[in-house]
């Protein structure tokens, strides 16, 4: 029975007190079971024993058992649920909470946006200014406006010979329609101007009162443009704009020019192409040449395609391309075919977000000189220009620009150009003994001269918005050049310019500005056929930087009407602009503006 105990202990792994007597117990058990299986006749008979050592078990080691266990349940027993009842009852308080109030917001009223205003001003020198502006809905997708602009003046300059009132009106009508495929305008202008040729040169010339009396000084411009602009929405055309204008004068000349420029875009593989298409044609004549020995005509037809591939990487974005130009010219009996290729590269870098973005390029194009954009720029031309395309090779330019402060915006630029054929303004000569006088042939115009021309130039500019009712802006201009004529006629080497607005309170705003324009050179010429020893006699001339100080004040009167006051040149300084060609001194204008719908 021995080797019955430890079977009997592995095979349960009871605890060791527990064992032994639950051992003792199965012993006497299965003893009495044997003793009571043997037949009822057997004699055992007796014996005596004798115990000479007490019995002592041993408990082999223990094992674990390896076998996953089975559980023998047919059900297992569900979780009851638990339901909580939560008995809730007043609690008696004296606190009372003060009632809430909401902080005041500074919201400004929303401006009213009316379709329609007329302004007229008055002032000194018998200035007249005004303007109306018309425009109205004809339907959900259509619409007509138009604006009508006068500007004149009677003159009055100090020391001015000749008569210098001038005024300028124009007409401009136009039609429209915005749906969702696309946007079309067709443009309708009319603008009629006149000034005078009052730029006498009487520093180097006596002209006797005869003489002056005997020039006919004035001249007329009118110019009629028809245009029209088409943008195609979810198509690969850009937007299109062509245009026809004709321009002419009271002394014959007259100019004829058109346009047109389609664009187009798509996308490949994120790659974004873009293609500008232009032909610009313009032509005239003028009456007489300088001299009036034989008239003059021009005729230029310029094709042009810019192709450039958009790449944008992270914070570098590079667009590519290239400009192919032809131009077939014709002045007077010569003709001339050129093809150019220019540089169209532009790329940027954010340096560090939006808030610094480095950004250079070489961009070149085929620029169309035309009389109509001469005289825009210097009223006081000849009408006996030569009109010739300038070639400008390439603009190369670096800059960097970005904030310096959530209010304050920079940006600053370094670049080279060179240009073939640039256009200068240039002094026209006085001609002593020329019978054919006429308004501007008193060296009191100016004519157009051509030459190459490279600039370097440095530009900086400022804007700061100290507050929501403060705005400060500054910037400047620095430009070196290298031409082969004597000097860049008319270009002055610095420009400067800063201004101010303050909204004073609700009903009053003002503000300022100043620009400063450094020394420019030009070239006195008289010309004397009847004396063989010195028929030309030429004289540098520097003309004087100049500063104009302006400054101007408005009140609101209500939403319709503002009333205003603008001075101009208030340090009264009677600068030239062009060479013996000074401007009027301190002026004002006092006037209003109205606001209206129909």
């Amino acid at each position: 029975m021995q080797t019955l105990f430890p079977y009997l202990f592995s095979l349960n792994q009871l605890n060791m007190s527990k064992t032994f007597k639950y051992i003792t117990a199965i012993t006497f058990l299965f003893i009495g079971l044997q003793t009571f299986a043997q037949k009822k006749d057997e004699n055992i008979g007796t014996e005596v024993v004798n115990v000479v050592k007490p019995y002592t078990p041993t408990i082999s080691d223990a094992f674990k058992v390896k076998e996953t266990p089975v559980i023998e349940d047919e059900t297992n027993t569900q979780k009851e649920e638990i339901k909580y009842n939560i008995f809730s009852f007043p609690v008696a308080s004296t606190f009372t909470p003060a009632k809430g109030r909401a902080a005041d917001v500074d919201k400004s009223a929303k401006e009213r946006i009316f379709k329609n205003y007329a302004t007229l001003g008055v002032g000194s020198y018998g200035t007249v200014n005004g303007e109306l502006f018309i425009t109205e809905n004809l339907s959900n997708t259509d619409y007509v406006g138009g604006m009508l602009r006068h500007l004149s003046s009677q003159g009055g300059i100090n020391d001015v010979k000749l008569d210098d009132k001038y005024y300028n009106t124009a007409l401009d009508l136009t039609y429209g329609s915005r749906t969702r495929e696309m946007d079309w305008n067709a443009d309708l202008g009319y603008k009629h101007q006149m000034y005078n040729w009052y730029g006498l040169p009487t520093e180097f010339v006596a002209f006797t009162d005869e003489v002056i009396n005997g020039i006919s000084e004035q001249q007329t411009y009118q110019t009629l443009s028809l245009g029209a602009k088409l943008g195609m929405k979810d198509s690969f055309m850009n937007e299109t704009s062509l245009q026809f204008k004709r321009f002419w004068d009271s002394h014959g000349s007259q100019e004829n020019r058109f346009f047109i420029k389609p664009g187009i875009d798509f996308e490949v593989d994120n790659y974004k192409f873009k293609a500008d298409f232009v032909a610009d044609y313009v032509g005239g004549s003028f009456e007489k040449d300088y001299s009036a020995i034989s008239d003059i005509s021009y005729s230029y037809l310029n094709f042009g395609v810019q192709p450039s591939i958009l790449l944008q990487q992270d914070d570098l974005s590079v667009q590519a391309g290239a400009g192919f130009f032809y131009s077939s010219g014709k002045f007077n009996n010569e003709t001339d075919g050129k093809f150019y290729i220019f540089p169209q590269v532009k790329a940027s870098y954010k340096l560090v977000g939006d808030i610094m973005i480095a950004y250079a390029g070489a961009e070149g194009t085929l620029k169309q000189n035309t009389f109509a954009d001469f005289v825009e720029e210097n009223k006081f031309v000849s009408p006996t220009l030569a009109i010739a395309p300038t070639n400008q090779q390439y603009d190369v330019y670096v800059g960097l620009k970005g904030k310096l402060a959530n209010t304050v915006a920079f940006n600053v630029r370094g670049s080279y150009m060179a240009e073939d054929d640039k256009a200068f303004f240039m002094a026209n000569p006085y001609e002593i003994s020329n019978v054919n006088v006429l308004g501007y042939t008193y060296g009191n115009s100016f004519g157009v001269v051509y030459d190459n021309l490279t600039t370097i130039s440095v530009f900086g500019e400022l804007k700061m918005d100290f507050s929501k009712n403060v705005a400060f802006g500054i910037n400047g201009t620095f430009n070196s050049y290298t031409t082969d004529q004597a000097e860049a006629w008319n270009l002055p080497s610095m420009k400067v310019g800063a201004n101010l607005d303050v909204n004073i309170t609700k009903k009053w705003y003002a503000g300022t500005n100043i620009f400063f324009v450094g020394e420019r050179k030009d070239m006195f010429t008289t010309v004397d056929s009847m004396d063989p020893l010195n028929p030309f006699i030429q004289k540098a001339v520097t003309l004087d930087s100049y500063f104009d100080l302006n400054a101007h004040l408005g009140y609101k009167h209500s939403e319709r009407l503002t009333g205003f006051l603008k001075l101009n040149n208030i340090a009264n300084q009677q600068y030239e602009r062009w060479m013996n060609y000074p401007v009027q001194g301190f002026q004002f204008l006092i006037g209003a503006n109205y606001k209206f719908d129909f």
